[in-house]
């Protein structure tokens, strides 16, 4: 649980240290539109040492992740990561100036206390492997996320933010199945598990579907439907065919802590991407 909280508070940092230095390379470097700009303004932002603290931060919040995935139930995880919405909220607040409402400050409590009724009642990962056909459903899954990642701004404008976070947040759950499907990390056995392939699939499917997300739509909206997309399968996955269970008699404790913690980051869905300082000059 030190590691999933761990890697929740690496994400929801380094959301706001890049959105600080993707706005500072915006602010000083003219106008444009279209993929040319982006390269440009990405260019420019990676040049800045917040953008790459936020990078370090991500690798590390990655790395942390995985080391959960081995230690406690994937529901346990998955609820962690969702709070990281919780941790930028917080540093929203303290570095972009953004104020948060008494409601927000609420869900952040909220969130806090479902992640501390989880770490009571969390037992070890569990002990099984799964159908043999479950690595060939992940890369099903990751591969039928991937065609509305690339096709994502020709999906209809009005339900376009919602499939897209769905899909990203399905993307990670994938993620975070194939981890535990991935027993030995030698290159013969990677090579011919199936599961590699779905992190690798889901892992960018999921970055694509996230992006296009919040590039084309509500950052609310595609960030309700990844955090639930994220959370309730690979739960439902962990405990049906892997094995996750709780501490003896307190899974009502589990699924309470689960449902409070979710609930909390859907309240916080806005700080999907880090929102705009109330004061743009307070950025340095």
């Amino acid at each position: 649980m030190v590691c999933a909280l761990g890697a929740s508070v690496c994400f929801g940092t380094a959301t706001v240290l890049q959105a600080m230095a993707t706005r500072t390379a915006d602010a000083g470097g003219g106008d444009g539109e279209g993929s040319a700009f982006a390269v440009t303004l990405f260019l420019r932002a990676v040049r800045q040492w917040r953008y790459l603290a936020g990078l370090a931060l991500d690798g590390l919040g990655f790395l942390l992740q995985i080391a959960a995935l081995r230690s406690v139930p994937i529901y346990a995880v998955g609820a962690a990561l969702a709070s990281s919405l919780a941790v930028t909220a917080v540093v929203s607040a303290r570095l972009l100036k953004v104020r948060l409402s008494g409601a927000e400050w609420g869900a952040v409590g909220v969130v806090c206390a479902g992640m501390a009724l989880l770490g009571i009642a969390s037992g070890t990962e569990g002990d099984r492997d799964g159908p043999p056909a479950l690595g060939y459903a992940m890369l099903a899954t990751a591969l039928v996320v991937l065609v509305p990642a690339l096709l994502g701004g020709r999906l209809p404008e009005r339900g376009r933010p919602l499939a897209l976070g769905l899909g990203a947040g399905f993307g990670f759950g994938v993620v975070e199945v194939s981890v535990r499907l991935i027993d030995s990390l030698a290159p013969s056995d990677l090579a011919t598990n199936p599961a590699t392939y779905a992190l690798l699939v889901g892992g960018g499917a999921a970055f694509l579907s996230l992006t296009s997300a919040l590039q084309r739509g509500s950052v609310t909206t595609a960030t309700a439907g990844m955090v639930i997309g994220e959370t309730i399968g690979p739960a439902l996955v962990g405990v049906v065919w892997l094995g996750d269970r709780t501490r003896e008699g307190l899974a009502w404790v589990a699924v309470l802590g689960f449902v409070v913690a979710v609930a909390g980051a859907l309240a916080l869905a806005r700080f999907g991407e880090a929102p705009v300082s109330a004061d743009r000059d307070a950025i340095p």
